[in-house]
């Protein structure tokens, strides 16, 4: 099965965007995810969706055996630039080219909402081996700072069909699943310094923006220019804070 249009034609035009504009995640949240995942030496995880590989790289410090599935091939690419020692395969959430209980642990970074949940889940159920956990992780943008609720008026008109993680409708998969237990989750602020190009970057990184037709696509990211030499909080600067929460949650295979 493919992966929804809007990531499929965005991602594959956005993968240098999404490398300059991208936070990372916070050190606290992927301590987090790995005690609660029990990612070690001996043990395997895999990164679904795995993008450009922001995650894959901080589990790979983990020292566990870390193996990546990404359907872009342009995003995969650069993933295989930076991390030649990770096994990366190009299949989707839904249908996932490992065998039965190959696997710890399952991650999936800024992803699961374009998931389609229960096929997801069935398939990850799958792969992973009795006792296996699953982890989610998002970085939102915190719009309780008035120029980053700006960045976002100025992305939504384009939205279209596309979904958005922090509208939590992909909990719904999980409400009641024989297949895992209940989500725990933890969040966690973040900070990711960048040049004004960079926030510029971030936006042009999101799947709805980089799939617009060119003139629109320039019109959204101009807007955004405008806005970071007009706010206060961004005006004149040469290093701008964008703040994150970073949200966790993990839950275990049942069966």
């Amino acid at each position: 099965m493919g992966i929804e249009q809007a990531a499929a034609q965005g991602f594959a035009r956005a993968p240098e965007p999404y490398e300059l504009g991208r936070p990372t995640y916070p050190v606290e949240a992927v301590t987090c995810l790995r005690r609660e995942l029990e990612l070690n030496p001996g043990r395997t995880v895999l990164d679904l969706a795995a993008g450009t590989g922001k995650l894959t790289a901080l589990l790979v410090t983990s020292g566990a055996t870390v193996i990546a599935v990404e359907p872009v091939d342009e995003m995969r690419a650069v993933l295989e630039r930076k991390l030649p020692g990770v096994a990366a395969h190009a299949s989707t959430a839904e249908s996932i080219l490992l065998p039965d209980a190959s696997v710890d642990a399952v991650t999936v970074g800024q992803a699961f909402h374009w998931f389609r949940g229960h096929e997801a889940l069935t398939e990850i159920h799958r792969v992973l081996r009795p006792g296996g956990r699953l982890g989610l992780i998002w970085n939102f943008r915190d719009e309780t700072v008035p120029w980053v609720a700006e960045l976002t008026r100025i992305m939504e008109p384009h939205r279209g069909s596309a979904p958005r993680a922090a509208a939590g409708t992909w909990r719904e998969a999980f409400e009641p699943t024989a297949l895992f237990g209940p989500l725990q989750a933890a969040s966690f602020r973040h900070v990711h310094r960048l040049t004004p190009d960079g926030v510029v970057a971030r936006v042009a990184s999101v799947s709805f923006v980089a799939a617009l037709a060119e003139p629109e696509r320039a019109a959204v990211l101009e807007s955004v220019g405008e806005l970071l030499a007009r706010d206060p909080d961004t005006h004149g600067r040469a290093e701008v804070e964008l703040p994150y929460r970073t949200d966790v949650y993990w839950c275990a295979r049942r069966g």
